[in-house]
């Protein structure tokens, strides 16, 4: 457990001020009237997919891969592996720039979006998926890093761009000072002008002398894209999964106006509050794992993983069973329109109480990332996705059900995701891959303790 918080406190700060950061800039964009914000809420699904799948899919098929190979002592294939992640990131960055260019109008119509609130979703759309190439390198280098171990270089930069980006957005947005007035595109101008700042930073240090990992151009292999994607992928796919079925529910809530997606975007958001702890706990947790299992040590490997989960259990348990017993204490914040905090409300009081079973499962899936076990977790994911979107959706549009009703299937999915990603994870067979040799031990070594 010491070593286990040493990696994840830092990134859980990180994530926490990433967090507030977001949750400011809906502060700020909410004074731009409720076309405007339910226009932010119907991207925030789509943009969450990205982030997560960069950080947490991706992200996770290159910390684990950089974390098995210095467990096996091949220094000079981690090396490698940082060149092949920005590599990937470029390719990926693409394809989600091309997607909300061509697609991104269907997409936000499908989910409510309609006249002002289109047009709003639309403008900041465009402009935070224009910068979609440095989101990535950014992710998928401080993925690299915490798979090595250092959680402090990540964790300086994105809190030094979040100190910058708090007054730039509001200045953008409302037009301070010498900054125009954008309105909603200047909350998507401010992100855009951060990752970038923050993808510049994060090649510099890897190109010096200070970094573990050092980044260089190298003829690019399969296998070493294998050792990645063979994580990666099935990660992003469990990244999807969980967008999907808020990109579904939020369709499904559409369907009862504007401020039914306004209140179900603020109460959600708490849902997201819980990604600092679960992610910085769950990247510890790939690093860890990844360093025991390239090392042949499988024992300690599960220790670490039902430690880490348990103390992701208790967390989001926490802030659900408050959220539930307080949620206007939150939807208030944001909103005095009174259907927009009853329908928050109504969500919080349905499924903030299955937070800590999202926390259990999600915990042990990156502890599966680690291993390179993570085919039925993200099967475990499925289900909660046929049963949260598909049939909550489909029990709103084609039976008539009721928002209440819709919530209840939701807390239902959550429940089932981390029961049947513990019984997934009960039944896997962690093993040492064959191709990898056994860790030289080095003396005073802080990562196997």
């Amino acid at each position: 457990m010491p070593t286990m918080l040493r990696l994840a406190v830092p990134t859980i700060l990180v994530l926490v001020v990433q967090t507030l950061v977001g949750v400011a800039e809906t502060y700020f964009i909410s004074f731009l009237g409720t076309d405007a914000f339910a226009g932010v809420t119907l991207v925030f699904p789509i943009l969450m997919l990205m982030q997560m799948m960069s950080n947490g899919g991706i992200g996770g098929g290159v910390a684990s891969a950089v974390a098995r190979a210095l467990g096996a002592n091949r220094r000079a294939d981690a090396d490698a592996l940082v060149w092949h992640a920005i590599i990937l990131a470029c390719c990926f960055g693409v394809l989600f720039t091309l997607a909300a260019l061509l697609f991104g109008r269907v997409i936000y119509q499908a989910m409510g979006g309609t006249d002002a609130t289109l047009v709003a979703a639309l403008t900041y759309s465009g402009i935070v998926f224009a910068g979609s190439v440095p989101i990535w390198i950014t992710a998928l280098l401080s993925s690299a890093l915490r798979g090595a171990g250092n959680v402090a270089v990540p964790a300086f930069v994105i809190i030094s761009g979040a100190v910058i980006l708090v007054p730039l957005s509001p200045a953008l947005i409302f037009g301070w000072g010498i900054f125009p007035q954008l309105g909603v595109a200047g909350g998507g101008v401010a992100v855009v002008i951060y990752y970038i700042a923050a993808a510049l930073t994060l090649i510099l240090y890897l190109r010096s002398p200070r970094s573990l990992l050092n980044l260089r151009i190298v003829p690019l292999h399969f296998r070493l894209f294998k050792d990645i994607l063979g994580v990666g992928l099935l990660a992003a796919l469990g990244t999807i999964q969980v967008n999907l079925t808020v990109t579904f529910v939020t369709a499904a809530v559409g369907g009862f106006g504007a401020a039914a997606i306004a209140g179900y975007g603020i109460a959600s958001r708490i849902d997201y509050l819980q990604i600092p702890v679960i992610f910085g706990l769950g990247t510890a947790m790939v690093t860890m794992v990844g360093i025991n299992v390239g090392a042949g040590r499988m024992a300690r490997a599960r220790r670490i993983a039902w430690t880490g989960a348990l103390l992701a259990f208790a967390a989001t348990a926490t802030v659900g069973v408050i959220s539930a017993i307080f949620p206007h204490a939150w939807m208030s914040l944001f909103s005095a329109d009174p259907q927009v905090q009853e329908l928050g409300a109504l969500y919080l009081r349905h499924v903030a109480p299955t937070y800590g079973f999202v926390g259990l499962g999600l915990a042990l899936y990156f502890a599966s990332q680690g291993a390179k076990q993570v085919l039925f977790p993200v099967l475990a994911g499925t289900v909660r996705m046929v049963v949260a979107a598909f049939i909550g959706w489909a029990s709103v549009t084609w039976f008539g059900a009721g928002a209440a009703t819709l919530f209840q299937i939701v807390a239902l999915s959550s429940v089932a995701y981390g029961a049947l990603t513990v019984a997934a994870v009960l039944a896997a067979r962690w093993e040492r891959p064959s191709n990898m040799q056994p860790l030289v031990p080095v003396e005073g070594s802080s990562l196997l303790g």
